[in-house]
């Protein structure tokens, strides 16, 4: 299933898995949206109604885009001043392209599985070493924190 979205003044045409690149939108890598602007949905020749589709994507980075040069030049002035400019923008994993109806069905089997991971980890002795050695990769994270505070 495809659809046009409307997202930072400018329209896409998306499908299940496709990565681009729009406007800059708030959020942090990882984070999932729902794009909500939706002005055209359908499966081959076939349209549907675009009120009722709504688009799931996931953030994979904030970024700039590439730079823009800005050239200002007045002829037998002497005058010519250049400058960039680099816009912000965010990269976008389109998850899932369909009805609503079908989204809030598959929201609820997404959190069945973290409730069963929470009980294997209370019920196997394995888990708690797991568990430890994220601890010490998070904590050169928080010493390097630290340096830029000392710094300032």
């Amino acid at each position: 299933m495809f659809a046009v979205v409307r997202t930072g003044g400018k329209q896409y045409r998306v499908a299940a898995g496709d990565k681009i690149a729009v406007e800059k939108l708030a959020g942090e890598a990882g984070d999932t949206i729902t794009l909500g602007d939706v002005l055209l949905a359908g499966e081959g020749e076939k349209l549907s109604d675009a009120g009722k589709v709504t688009v799931s994507a996931e953030i994979i980075a904030q970024a700039k885009s590439e730079k823009v040069l800005v050239f200002k030049k007045r002829r037998r002035h002497n005058y010519r001043r250049k400058n960039g400019h680099r816009q912000q923008m965010t990269l976008l994993r389109i998850t899932a392209v369909g009805d609503s109806k079908a989204e809030k069905k598959a929201a609820p089997k997404k959190e069945a599985a973290p409730k069963a991971d929470a009980d294997e980890k209370t019920a196997a002795p394995k888990t708690e070493a797991a568990d430890k050695a994220p601890a010490k990769k998070a904590a050169p994270k928080k010493a390097a924190a630290k340096k830029t505070e000392d710094k300032k």
